[in-house]
């Protein structure tokens, strides 16, 4: 899902057709059944041949619409392990474990509230071509930087990544939805099976699985797996069942669903526009609906929950909760969406991320 992918972080609106870094929209199959049996934890690529897959073919859901409840606006405030120190001029300093971080961020349109002399501590600065489209690079104002540093989350392990994408590896807006997620599966009482699309680094899936679930994990770069799997070695989380797969996030999805194979949960986090590891073209208002109506279609008789991020669009949150409320028509729950946002520590403005739409056994 991502072949773009980390650009369409941004927060921007995406242009020319790209969304995030480097990882095309998402990816990864499942075996034949014919197929000897696999290590868990290997990573796989699905590379059969197969004829082209009719449009899917959607109406409108029968039954009463889920209850709603928005906006609903998922807060992340400073901590030990992540902070938004300031913002502000097109910029946000941002502190990662041990490192001050600058990049740009065309949300922050008020003034910097800390001093000159604060943003100068900064240990890694991304700069060069910032256009949405552009590959940039970072400069290190103190001490040259590898690529990789180690990082923390509530207590989970994983590396932390300077990307040519001004991207860091981890989306820390989305500990929200990693602890609902977490407290779904705890206090379900029973085996969990997580389902998520478009992973990229894997820390939703290290999550879940730290939380007592079978786990697979889809993305279109081969990269980006090979990361996540770096970073569940990295959390001492290695004997928790975890598929990775690189393979189309759509294919696989339909896959599953002709396979009978089904999940309790299911997170997706599409770009807004991305490229599948066969040329698969994702165009998100053209393609979401669809995706949306398979996320259901997969779903156990008793399922938990589906959530849905949407980065770097041109629309309301109002528009993916009704695809949504329509999607789950006679499926009862709740539908919540609204808004990922991050508390800034220096005035405590709210920086907004991303939008989402969620439904709720």
């Amino acid at each position: 899902m991502k072949s773009f992918r980390d650009k369409r972080r941004d927060n921007r609106p995406p242009a020319k057709g790209g969304t995030g870094e480097p990882r095309p929209h998402e990816p990864r199959g499942a075996a034949r059944p014919d197929a000897k049996p696999r290590e868990r934890h290997e990573i796989r690529t699905d590379d059969r041949t197969e004829p082209k897959t009719a449009p899917r073919i959607l109406a409108r859901r029968d039954g009463p619409l889920p209850a709603e409840r928005l906006p609903l606006i998922l807060e992340v405030s400073p901590n030990a392990d992540y902070a938004l120190l300031d913002s502000g001029a097109g910029e946000k300093l941002e502190q990662y474990g041990p490192y001050r971080i600058v990049r740009p961020e065309g949300q922050a349109i008020w003034q910097k509230a800390l001093p000159a002399k604060d943003w100068e501590r900064a240990d890694a600065i991304f700069t060069g071509d910032t256009d949405e489209e552009g590959i940039g690079r970072w400069r290190f104002p103190r001490t040259p930087l590898g690529e990789t540093w180690p990082m923390k989350h509530d207590g989970i392990d994983y590396l932390g990544r300077f990307t040519s994408f001004r991207h860091v590896g981890v989306f820390p807006e989305q500990a929200s939805h990693w602890d609902h997620m977490a407290g779904l599966i705890e206090a379900a009482k029973r085996p969990v099976k997580v389902l998520n699309l478009f992973g990229y680094t894997g820390l939703a899936s290290l999550v879940a699985a730290r939380a007592g679930a079978e786990v697979t994990h889809v993305d279109a770069s081969k990269k980006a797996i090979g990361w996540a799997r770096e970073n569940q070695e990295m959390a001492g989380l290695g004997s928790k069942p975890i598929r990775w797969i690189v393979e189309d996030a759509v294919k696989f999805a339909e896959r599953e669903e002709r396979r009978g194979s089904r999940y309790d949960i299911v997170l997706f986090d599409p770009p807004a526009y991305g490229r599948g590891p066969k040329g698969e073209v994702w165009q998100l208002f053209e393609d979401l609906p669809a995706l949306t109506d398979l996320c259901r279609s997969i779903l156990t008789p008793k399922p938990l929950a589906v959530v849905l991020t949407a980065y770097s669009i041109r629309a309301s949150f109002f528009a993916i909760h009704a695809l949504m409320r329509d999607t789950f028509a006679g499926m009862g729950g709740r539908v919540e969406s609204g808004e990922l946002i991050i508390r800034e520590k220096s005035a405590g403005r709210a920086l907004s991320t991303s939008l989402f739409s969620r439904w709720v056994a």
